[in-house]
């Protein structure tokens, strides 16, 4: 069980993990989930783990989708103002 926990430190602590953490602990919590070799509690505290890391994961990309969709809408916002002819 400590074993487990020990590898936890940047999702317990108060500072969310950025993307890419997230989803390198997440990685390595299914490589160590498909290894086997767990106990069963081992295993339930990692597969929790895991569904917290890619709801980490899963709030990154929202915000990386609605920070898109908005400089997308600011473009084209900006191109409307445009004549057709122009290059830019």
């Amino acid at each position: 069980m400590g074993d487990v926990a020990d590898d936890t430190s940047d999702i317990t602590s108060d500072k969310a993990p950025s993307y890419e953490q997230a989803r390198e602990e997440l990685t390595e919590v299914v490589r160590r989930l498909e290894t086997g070799g767990l106990t069963l509690e081992q295993s339930i505290e990692l597969w929790e783990r895991g569904e917290k890391l890619a709801a980490i994961c899963e709030e990154w990309l929202q915000g990386a989708r609605v920070k898109l969709a908005a400089a997308m809408a600011r473009r084209a916002d900006a191109g409307a103002g445009r004549d057709d002819d122009a290059p830019f």
